[in-house]
C-alpha cells in the first residue's frame, strides 16, 4: 500500500511537470489575456478651467486645432517664465502660423493663481492662454495629461511647486503629439511645430 501511495504522488509530479513545461504557470494561476496595446500615449482627455479672460476652455472648443500644454504657477523662479518668453519667441519666429494652435499655461497653483492674478501675469505672454481651476479640476487636468506636480513647503512656511516641465502637444483630434523640451535646439523645436500645425 505504502509503495501504491507513492508510485501514484510520483505520478502526480510527473504530470505537474509536464503542465508546467508547455504552459509556463502553475495550475490555478493562469491570467486572463493581456489587452493589446494601442503603440498610443494616453495623453489628453475631457477637461474643463477658466481662462485668464473669464472664459470657460476646455477640450471640446479647442478640437479642431492643435494646441500646446504648459503647466506651470506664476511664483515660479525660472523654468516657468523662461519657457514661456522662448515659447513667445518662437511664435514671432514662425509669424501668421503661429495663429494655427493654441498655447496653454496651465496652473498648478490655483490657491495663489487667482484670475486676477494671472491676468496681469499674462500681459507678458499675450498669445499664450492662461488657465485654472479649483484644486479638483487642477487635479483631474494634470492626470489627463498624464503629468505631475506637487506643492513642497518652503522655510518660513510659504511653498513652491514641482511640476513637469515639458510642453505637451495635441494635434488637431486632441491626439498626442510629442513635446517640447527648451534644452533642444531651436532648430529642431521649430520643426517640431511646424510639423504640428502642418499634419
Amino acid at each position: 500500500m505504502k509503495i501504491f501511495r507513492i508510485v501514484t504522488w510520483v505520478a502526480v509530479a510527473i504530470v505537474a511537470g509536464i503542465w508546467i513545461g508547455f504552459s509556463g504557470v502553475l495550475p490555478g494561476t493562469e491570467r486572463g489575456q493581456e489587452p493589446a496595446s494601442t503603440g498610443v500615449a494616453a495623453i489628453g482627455g475631457p477637461f474643463a478651467l477658466t481662462s485668464h479672460k473669464g472664459e470657460t476652455v476646455d477640450n471640446a472648443r479647442l478640437a479642431g486645432k492643435p494646441y500646446l500644454v504648459f503647466f506651470g504657477f506664476t511664483h515660479c523662479p525660472d523654468i516657468c517664465p523662461t519657457t514661456l518668453y522662448e515659447l513667445t519667441d518662437l511664435m514671432a519666429e514662425l509669424g501668421p502660423a503661429a495663429d494655427r494652435f493654441t498655447p496653454l499655461f496651465i496652473t498648478v497653483d490655483p490657491e495663489r493663481d487667482t484670475q486676477e492674478v494671472l491676468a496681469e501675469y499674462m500681459t507678458a505672454f499675450e498669445r499664450i492662454l492662461a488657465l485654472r481651476g479649483s484644486l479638483a479640476e487642477t487635479d483631474a487636468t494634470v492626470k489627463a495629461f498624464a503629468a505631475y506636480y506637487r506643492k513642497v513647503p518652503t522655510d518660513g512656511g510659504g511653498y513652491t511647486m514641482d511640476h513637469t516641465a515639458g510642453v505637451i502637444l495635441m494635434d488637431a483630434e486632441g491626439q498626442f503629439a510629442g513635446t517640447l523640451d527648451m534644452h533642444e535646439p531651436r532648430e529642431t523645436v521649430l520643426a517640431k511645430l511646424k510639423r504640428l500645425i502642418d499634419a
